[in-house]
Formats: C-alpha cells, structure tokens, sequence
C-alpha cells in the first residue's frame, strides 16, 4: 500500500449535488483560469486543468442567479496584487463581492429584494478595477463600487432590462436587451448615470425570414437576390403587435473580434448585424431537423462561435475566408461578398437530456478560448478541450468549406527551425486567422500544415445524485489504526447506491451500485466494509422486500448478508453494529428483532413473538474484552512456567514441542476471534429500558428499568462512557449519569428528537442532536447546549442527516441536495484555500500571496543570471520563508510538461517568453500589451533591415514581409497595418452594399465608399436613387459632382471653403465628405478631432491617409486618451507600439511605474536593434533597469537584481554597493557578479 500522511484536521467543505433552476445563468469562466458556478446558495470555485472543485463560498441565503470573476485588465505590482475577486447575486437581489481565497465576502451590496438580472464589472480598468455595474428588476441599471459597496449611480428605462452587453473597443458604448428590442447607450460612464434614454431598436421576429424555406444549396445570384435571404430585423418605428408578439431573442452580444459587429441568438439561428448600418450581414440558420440553440459564445482572437445546443452539444464555427470565394467568382464580381458565412468545424457528442438532466450553460476559458466547461443541471461539469491535428487528406473544395491552415507564429514570433512549440496552447496558436482577399495569398504559406479541429473530453466532475441522504463516517481514527487510517464518508442516496468520499479531499472514492431502492442506513463493521439496508416501497399487505448488503471496499465485494431472508416481510427500521464489531442487531416495525454474528454472517437469535416492539435502541460501550485477554496471558504465563521447572536435559525438546503448541493454540484463538460479552439497552413503547448481555452464541436478559413520567415515547439512545441520552418525540433530552445514578430531563422545545449521536475520542462528552428543523451540538458534561442550527433562523435548507466525523467536526446532509462538513459551532462552510488538501496540484498563481505571485512571474520571464534557464527555486539565491519557497516551487511543478518544455527552450526569444508568461498569469493587460508590441517591434525591425523608413511606405516590401510574418487579426482593430486595415473596411462596405435594403442603407453605403475613395461605386448608388424620393435632386447633383472634381482644379478651393462652411454650421460628417472628395482628408481628420470625433477620425486616417500624416492624427489621439478626463493610457500606449514611438511607449511606461514591463520592452527593443543606447535613450535605459533592479531586490530575488542594476549605467551604481554590503562585504558574491556580467556583455 501507498505510504502517505495521515491529515487529521479535515477541512470544512461542501459536497454538491444538482443545482437549482436559477442557477442556470450562473455559472463564469474568469481570466484567473477558475470557474465559478452557483449550486443553490453555495458557490462552487473549480479548478478546470485538474477538475477539482478548490473552494465553496457560502453566505447567500437565496438561490445564485449570477457570478462574475473581476477583469485582470490592469498592471499588477504589489499595490495592485494579483488576487481572486468574484462577484455573485442572488434571487433575493444581494450581491456579495468574495476575496475567494480566504472565502471571507469583501463587501454586501443590496438595493431591492428581486433576482438581479445581470452585472458585470467594467473591463477598462485604467480609472479603477472596482466598478461592477448590475440589472436591478425591473428597470434600473446600477453602478457600484465593488470595492466599497458604495452605489455610483442608479438610472430607470422605459422597459424591463433582460440583459446588457459592453462593447468590447469602446468603453462609453452599452446595449441594454429590454422585453421590447435593445436599447443603445452612447455616453456610458463610471462617473455618471447616462443622461439620454438611448437609442431604441426594434426587433421584428425572424421567424418569418426565407432562411428556413430556402434549401441552402440554391444559391440566389446578384445583390437583388441576396436581399431576400434576410428581411430587415432592426427597426426604429414599434413592429405592430401581429407582426411581433414576444421578442423571442436568448441573447445579444458585442463581437469582440470586429469592431461594430454584434449577434443576436434565436432558438433556430444566429443574427450577425453590423451595427454601422444597423443590418444583418450573416446569419447562422438551423435546419428543420437540427437542435435549437441555447447560447453562442463569440470569440475575440478568431472569428469563431461557441454555440451551445438544447441536447447539450457544444459546436464550434469558423468565419468563412474571403480570399477562396474571390477565386471561385472571378467570373461573377457581384456574387463575391454574399454575406458572412460560419461553418461548423467540430462538435462535442451531446449528453442524454431527461426531464430532470439538461444542459444550462456553457463557458469559454478567455485566455486562451479554446476549451469550453458545459454546466449539466444535475450538477456535472464537463470539461472539453480543442485539438488540432494535422489532417493528410486534401479537403474537397466542392463542400464550399475551405480548409484550416496552422499559424505561422507561436506567441507572436515565427517559429525557428528547431523550436518547441504548443500547438493546443490557445486559439490563435491552434488556427490561422481568417484570410481577407487583396492582403492575403490564397493558398498556405511556408510551414503552415492543414489542419481539422476536435474536442476531446478531459475533465468531469460530478455532485451527489437528488436527496434523501443517509450519511455515515467509517469508524474514528485510532492510536492502532493511524498508519492506515483514512477518513471516508459512505452516503447512501435514493437510487439505491452509496457513495463514498474521501473527506481530506472532498473527492469520491468510490461509487458502489448495491440495491435496486433507497438506501435507508448504513453501519461501518471495519475501516473498510460496511453493511447497509434498503427497503422497497410496500405493496398493498404492508410488506416490504428487505436488502441488507456487506460491502468489502477493497474489492467491491458484496453479498446479501442475510442470505434468502428478506422477501415480503416487514421493513427494517434500523441496524445496530456493536462497538467491537461481534454483533448486528436488526430492528423491524412489526416483527422482533433479530441477532446476528458480524464476523461469521450467523443468527444467532430472532426474538420470540411476544418481545416488545423496539422504538430506540444503543449498543453499550464498555465490554469484557481486557480482562478475557488479561485471563489469556496469565494462563500462558502458568504454561510457560510449568515448563521451565523441569529437568534441564529434556527442556530443550519438550520446551520448542510446547512453544510450537502455544502458537497453535493462540493462532486458533486469534482466528475464531474470543468472543466478548458486550451488552445493548432499548426501549419499549411504554417507555421501560431493557438491558440485554450477549456472549458468544448466548443471550441473557438483564435489568429492566421503569419508564421516566416526564418524558414522552422514547425515539433514540446514546451512550458513552459513563452518560446515557435518551430523546423522545416531544424533544426532551434525558441525560443518565450511570456512576452517580442521576437522570436530569431537559425539555428543547424542538418537536420529535430524531436521532443523537456521540462525538468519537476518548472522553470527549459532547452529543450531536437532529430534530425536524435542525440540529444542535450538546455538551453532556455540562448539560448545556454549545451550538444550534434552525431552518429558517441561520439556514435555508433543511437536515436530512447527521454524524460526527471527527471530534471536532460534524457532517449534515440537506435537501438542497449538499452535504456539509462543519466546525461544531456549524456556521458556513466558506474556508482558506490555501489550508486545503488537494489530490492534484493546481497551477494558479493567484492563490499565492502577492509578492509571491510577482516573484514567480518575474522567474519565469528572464534568468540572464544563469545560461540555463531553471524550473527549481531553490536553485537561486531567493531570500524568502521557506513555507512560501515551498508553495512557489509547487506552482512551477503544477505546470504541464508541454509547458516547462517550452519555457526551457534556448530557441524561445524574450518576446514569446512575456507572451507565454502573461497567458499562463491571465494577465489580460498584459497580453495585449505583448502581443502589439512583439508584432510591431518584429515589422520594424524587419523594416530597419531592409532599410525602409517604415513599412507603410513601400507595399510591394510590406506584402513581402506579410507573406513571412502574418498581420495582427481584425480583433485589434485600429492598431492592425493600415493596408490590412483598408482592404478590411472595403469588404466590409461591399457586404453592406450587398445587404442594404432601404434607402437610408444606400446612402449610408455610399457616405462610406466616398470616404474610401471608392468613388465610381458610390456614383453608381447615388444614380440608384427612385424620381419620387425627396432626395432624388440633391443625390444627382452629388453624383455629377463627384465625377467631375478631379478634372477641374480653380473647383478645388471653392470646395474647401464650402466644406469649412458646412462644419462650422453644424453638418460635420457632410463636410468631412467634400475634403475627402479633394483628398484634403488630413483637414478633415483635424476637423473630426476638433469636434470630438476621435475614433472616426482614427479610422478615416488608417483607410486615407499616408503613413506620416496618418501617424500625426494617432499621435495627437494618443495625447487625447492619456488626457486626465479621458484616462485610456493603456490604449494610447497600443497606438504608439503601432506608429512604432518605442522611445514615447518606454518613457509612458516607467513614469505610469510599470517598472518590470518597462524594463522588459527596452531590452527587447534593444535586442531588434529598433532603439539603440545613446545619449538620448541611455537616461530612459539606465532610469527603467534600475527601477526594475529594485524592484527585483524587494521580492528577494537578489541575483537578478544586481544584474539589472549592473546594466543600468551610472543610476545602479547605488544600487550594487547596497547589494553588496547586504551579503557581508560581498566577498562571497563578487566572481559571481562578474561573471554574470561578462556572461551579458557577450550577449549584448
């Protein structure tokens, strides 16, 4: 057997079962890799790498409807550690903000007593990390501190609020899903409540829409056509009552992998709209046999659905490329862009959906988004991962689905020859980004294989199946038993099974399928066999069938323990084992009771006919045993003294003879076992106390006692040591002091006593007690009550069962379907994470200690002190406790070897390193801070190489360059490559030229092409517009004039000035149109920046402009997102990476004080040789490598410290000599210094 430590101290835990219908939408996968589900009033934190539950939150007293982890979109140091942050609202409208690690609630927000329909906290975190906002029923949206609980904010709208969704690019845009349509909030802000109702859509039904009529193979050709294929869906005018009696929608949510994109989810299709022209651009159908859809998740680094299905199949679906379609409809330009298309890539096998199984919800890990957790209502949880493997056959292109391809990068790098990759590590290193026509080459790249996605299951947890419970713990651990002892807990269920639990884990052992009805009590005989019972319902004599089943837990074994007995008689009521586990007594309603021998399987007595009818029965604890034993030895002894007063000469012959005979004799002793007298006390319905001795196969009856006037029919006894507790019906508790012969009754007042039990350990008196509406702890010493618990005072759930399971600790089963183990004081089993047992480690960073977290982190991102890169602690000079030594070192171990492989790889280069290390911290900021900078700082450098002054300026260099390194994916938006940029807008506006169908929609498209200088299609537009439109004259006259401007130049001032006229007056967006249409776009973008217009600006600037006048409108963006009132530093430092300002981004960096990523982005740049060390930069490099070094010294890693300090010029001179002097002159450390140093200088 496996050696392994005994943990006497169990941790309070809860053991889950099925969870409640309101907990359906609560269930949140965060970006600190937990997920969090609401089971009842528990809150369930689970660890999905190693399918544990980690952590239960309890303090509700109302079901979970929601659950929402805090955004780690910020720079995390010691003053903003990392740290486990959820926020959970119940049905009774509170909302309780948890530090999940110590399980302790940070703050209680209650505002009405209604379900809250929705929260979520604010994912710009540049002003503060603390801001939740929540639906409070019916119409109010909320904004609060979740760090105080104090309310920001509070607004009402016209309509019942079902759900919100913030839009992930831009932080002031909200939509509210109200019973009507959806609401749109363009001034959205923490400081305050929005000032206009929002613009109000209506959602007309789309059940009427041809997506379902028309097979999908007939294929309409020409934009008329395509017109029909969807009809519109977002009106501004009320739909009248026939058109649309319910808004059917599940669901509506930004895309966070285009800008402006939103969906919306339909029981039978998924509606793509881009919200520019408020028009669907795709629609993802279902056909008439398919199964409805429950939920879709969007993904931001691919253009991917997760949707969820009623039959609890999960699919996945991949954006359709556009660079195939071009070349299949060279022939037919007008068919090339029909909308936007998501096939189906791979799907998880469905679950068998019954009345009481079907799936709730689904969630997406956010880091890497390529595994999904499905929340089952009987409480599973079924983790499912994405793999990609390489697939050899050649897709045929005639399905119209085109193939996957890999990526080229790994944690934006190009791979080297050589290199370890992962290639399941998260999305966008599994799958390719969708390929956009004119940018892209259409066929794969070099190095890029096909690829065919699957999901494969790799975790399960399941709860405990529907109540009733009876629960009961294996025998108390011993001074005999310790080195095998382990603390299981055998809960029998109504489906005839018993489970039993590991309690130092909380995890199951084993599940046993023993009887075919529910299971109605269990006695342990041994640390691991119990014996439990079963009966069936009765049928119309009163008889039952009765099943008493042995089960051995080593083997499984288990055998019908009463044999042929137990067909058609009366039920049994209860099993009592007795303390050295010699005997059974079986109690039945009508019927005496019979006496079994335990070790041998035999009766030894069923009770003649006129015994009295048992209403409560107990094993007495004292027995003969010692003293048997004690005649034993001293016969032995005599034996052995017999011999040794013969004759010296025969005893060496007759003395072996008579040993060899005493260890036969005490083999057959030991193997019969002795049989000791052991004694059991019950009462009859009167109330009288009988006292019965069995020994061996006799039984005798002893004294009998008369009932007590004061107490009621007896219901159960206790007894231990020298106290015996009698309860009755009525709930009072008589207390025997057999040494002094005193009874004491003492009423409770709680109605019929069900059941009393003593704790286990040696003079330990106190007395568990469960009654109809609860429980209490007694101590019998005492007399006086130390605990209670009452339904409807301090819980909401009611017992079902009870058992001590150790001294100090007790176990209640309840109806909502939980089993928990608590203190004696029985308050709420929220407890520290880090006091917990686990089975397997867990890789979360977030439950170390703050400074702990930060120097793991700074670990795993550089070691320049050492040629090797290390996975062990202890290897460098880390001062620090060696409890948390310890618990850093059990972090690095709890990586997965893929991941350890990688991390060790010479090949991997400092920027994929950063990469690596904030995707497996769930650092969101960032992550999006590397994966810009290592994109931009690879193009430039590459640029420098080919010595171009930026990439921009020479496109036929920059397809080269694509073609080798990919573009940053659509998702980063304004800060992907301007041409990349352009080519993506313009396929844009031809899907909603494609789409439009009203006149607003034309003209709309043709404000667009105009300002993307597609001028001869938007004359085309503007010639569309029908005689008896108003506008019909004035759109004319714009068609004439766009085709003669670039004829005549004396017309070009003129237009200028007509242009400023129309801004000044109020008509921007008409005079922005002009300048374009006389390539004055650098005014217009002036214009637009004047009058508050900054992201059009930005965006006319990526699609019109020249690099140089395009990186002065960023520019003076970026100034305007650092100004105090807008406060976006985080996103001005993002358009700096991408107009490549390094010198500006490094500066930003180190005076926000993000010393380590300051630090870290000045070595790589120095790396790629895009800054170099001269006057001007070596103040900013000396500056950062010193503040880096100290904050190195402040974590304890002291190796690393002096290196930076080194580094850093004349500013970490300082530094060094205090390093030294700390270490006692240094005398020990300094060849070392100078080797790190020499080793540096050859790196440099």
């Amino acid at each position: 057997m496996i050696p392994y430590t005994v943990n006497i101290k169990l941790a309070a835990r809860t053991l889950t079962g099925t969870l409640h219908l309101q907990n359906k939408p609560a269930v949140d996968w965060g970006w600190q890799g937990l997920i969090a589900q609401g089971c009842h009033s528990s809150i369930l934190i689970i660890d999905p790498k190693t399918a544990q539950t980690i952590q239960v939150l309890e303090r509700h007293k109302a079901n979970v409807v929601k659950v929402k982890w805090s955004r780690e979109n910020y720079h995390h140091s010691l003053s903003s550690p990392y740290s486990l942050r959820l926020a959970s609202a119940d049905a009774a409208g509170k909302i309780i903000v948890w530090d999940v690690v110590s399980g302790m609630p940070h703050c209680e927000i209650q505002e009405h007593s209604k379900p809250i329909q929705d929260m979520d906290w604010l994912w710009n975190q540049d002003a503060s990390r603390d801001l939740l906002l929540a639906v409070h029923p019916p119409n109010y949206i909320i904004m609060w501190n979740g760090d105080t609980g104090t309310k920001l904010w509070k607004k009402s709208y016209a309509e019942n609020i079902l759900s919100f969704s913030f839009d992930p690019f831009e932080p002031s845009n909200l939509a509210l899903l109200t019973s009507e349509g959806i609401v749109f909030i363009t001034d959205f802000s923490p400081s305050k409540a929005p000032g206009s109702g929002g613009k109000k859509v209506y959602i007309a039904s789309p059940h009427s829409s041809p997506a379902h009529s028309k097979p999908a193979a007939v294929q309409p050709t020409g934009a008329k056509k395509a017109l029909n294929k969807v009809k519109v869906l977002i009106t501004n005018e009320k739909p009248t009552a026939e058109a649309v009696t319910l808004n059917d929608c599940l669901q509506l949510s930004y895309m966070p992998s285009k800008r402006n994109h939103m969906l919306l989810l339909y029981p039978r299709e998924i509606l793509i709209l881009d919200l520019e022209l408020s028009q669907t651009v795709g629609v993802v159908a279902i056909e008439r046999s398919g199964v409805p859809f429950i939920q879709v998740i969007p993904c931001a680094q691919r253009d991917v659905l997760y949707c969820l299905h009623e039959n609890g199949c999960i699919t996945l679906r991949v954006c359709r490329s556009t660079t195939l379609l071009a070349e299949e409809n060279a022939a037919d330009p007008e068919q090339s862009v029909q909308e936007l298309v998501y096939d189906l890539r791979s799907q998880c096998d469905a679950i068998r959906v019954t009345k009481t199984v079907r799936p709730y919800r689904a969630v997406v890990c956010p880091v890497n988004e390529n595994r999904a957790a499905l929340v089952v209502s009987d409480g599973r949880v079924m983790l499912w991962e994405l793999k990609a493997h390489s697939s050899k056959t050649q897709a045929n292109f005639s399905s119209g689905v085109s193939p996957l391809y890999s990526p080229i990068n790994f944690c934006g790098a190009p791979l080297s020859r050589n290199q370890k990759r992962i290639p399941d590590l998260s999305l966008n290193t599994t799958i390719g980004h969708t390929l956009i026509s004119g940018v892209d080459p259409p066929g794969p790249a070099a190095g890029q294989q096909e690829v065919q996605l699957k999901f494969l299951l790799t975790g399960l947890l399941s709860g405990l199946p529907l109540p009733p419970f009876s629960l009961r713990m294996c025998p108390p651990l011993t001074t005999k038993n310790i080195n095998h002892y382990q603390p299981l807990l055998a809960v029998g269920t109504s489906n005839g099974s018993v489970l039993v639990y590991n309690l130092t884990s909380g995890l199951l052992h084993k599940e046993l399928s023993i009887h075919s009805c529910e299971v109605r009590g269990i006695e342990w005989v041994s640390l691991t066999s119990f014996l439990s019972f079963a009966t069936s319902a009765p049928n119309n004599m009163g008889l039952v069938r009765n099943e008493l089943q042995h089960v051995d837990l080593r083997t499984g074994r288990c055998f019908a323990f009463r044999g042929e007995r137990g067909n058609d008689e009366p039920a049994i009521e209860m099993i009592k084992v007795s303390h050295l586990k010699q005997y059974l007594v079986v109690v039945f309603r009508d019927k005496p009771l019979e006496l079994w021998d335990v070790r041998t399987g035999t009766l030894l007595r069923e009770m003649a006919k006129n015994f009295p009818t048992v209403t409560a029965l107990e094993w007495s604890p004292s027995h003969n045993l010692k003293s048997l034993k004690k005649k034993q030895m001293a016969a032995r002894e005599a034996m052995a003294r017999q011999t040794t007063l013969s004759d010296a000469e025969q005893s060496s012959v007759e003395s072996s003879v008579i040993s060899l005979l005493q260890d036969a004799e005490s083999k057959a002793e030991m193997s019969q076992g002795i049989s000791a007298r052991e004694h059991f006390v019950f009462t009859d319905t009167d109330g009288q106390v009988y006292h019965i001795t069995v020994e061996g196969n006799t039984v005798k009856d002893g004294a009998r006692i008369p009932p007590d006037g004061s107490m009621g029919s007896i219901a159960c006894i206790a007894w231990k040591g020298d106290t015996l507790v009698l309860g009755d019906v009525d709930g009072n508790l008589n207390f025997w002091d057999l040494k002094a012969r005193l009874s004491r009754g003492i009423p409770t007042h709680r109605g019929w006593v069900k059941k009393i039990r003593f704790a286990p350990g040696k003079g330990n008196q106190k007395l568990l007690v469960m009654y109809t509406d609860g429980a209490e702890v007694w101590d019998t010493k005492e007399v006086q009550m130390v605990s209670s618990i009452r339904v409807g005072r301090n819980v909401s759930y009611r017992i079902l069962d009870i058992d001590w399971c150790t001294s100090d600790k007790v176990v209640l089963a309840s109806d909502d379907g939980c089993v928990r183990v608590l203190e004696m004081a029985m308050k709420s089993a929220s407890y520290r994470m880090d006091e917990q047992d686990l089975t397997d480690p867990v890789w979360c960073p977030y439950l170390l200690l703050p400074r702990a977290a930060l120097t793991l982190k700074s670990f795993l991102l550089l070691q320049p002190w050492s040629g090797t890169f290390t996975m062990d602690i202890c290897q460098l000079d880390y001062h620090e406790k060696d409890e948390i030594k310890g618990l850093v070192q059990e972090q690095l171990n709890s990586l997965s070897n893929d991941v350890k492989s990688v991390l060790q790889d010479p090949e991997l280069s400092l920027l994929q390193r950063c990469l690596l290390v904030s995707r497996l911290f769930g650092d969101e900021s960032d992550l999006q801070f590397w994966t810009v900078a290592a994109h931009y700082l690879q193009s430039f450098a590459k640029a420098r190489q080919l010595s171009v002054p930026t990439p921009e300026s020479q496109p036929q260099s920059e397809s080269s360059q694509n073609t080798l390194q990919g573009h940053l994916d659509i998702c980063h938006d304004i800060l992907c490559e301007s041409s990349f940029f352009q080519r993506f807008q313009l396929e844009r506006v031809h899907l909603q030229e494609v789409k439009r169908s009203s006149y607003e929609h034309t003209k709309k498209c043709a404000d667009q092409l105009l300002l993307l200088g597609q001028t001869d299609r938007a004359v085309q537009l503007l010639l569309e517009t029908s005689a008896d439109n108003p506008s019909y004259y004035c759109d004319s006259l714009k068609a004439c004039l766009v085709t003669t401007i670039p004829s005549s130049s004396p017309s070009q001032s003129t237009i200028k000035l007509v242009a400023t006229n129309m801004i000044a007056s109020g008509k921007l967006a008409e005079g922005v149109q002009l300048l374009c249409l006389i390539d004055k776009a650098a005014d217009a973008c002036r214009y637009l920046q004047t009058y508050g217009e900054w992201n059009r600006a930005a965006w006319l600037a990526k699609v019109r402009l020249n690099p140089a006048e395009a990186s002065d409108v960023l520019k003076r963006w970026a100034e305007h997102l650092c100004s105090p009132q807008v406060n976006q530093k985080s996103k001005a430092i993002l358009v700096l990476l991408s107009l490549g300002c390094f010198h500006k981004v490094g500066e930003m960096l180190h005076s926000m004080r993000y010393f380590d990523r300051a630090a870290l982005f000045i070595e790589a740049c120095l790396k790629y040789g895009v800054m170099e060390a001269n006057d001007t930069t070596n103040k900013l490099i000396g500056a950062a490598f010193a503040d880096y070094a100290r904050l190195l010294r402040s974590m304890g890693l002291r190796e690393g410290a002096a290196l930076w300090a080194s580094r850093a010029g004349g500013a970490g001179e300082e530094l060094l000599e205090e390093l030294f002097q700390g270490d006692g002159g240094g005398s020990d450390n300094t060849p070392g210094e100078e080797e790190a140093k020499g080793s540096l200088g050859l790196k440099e």
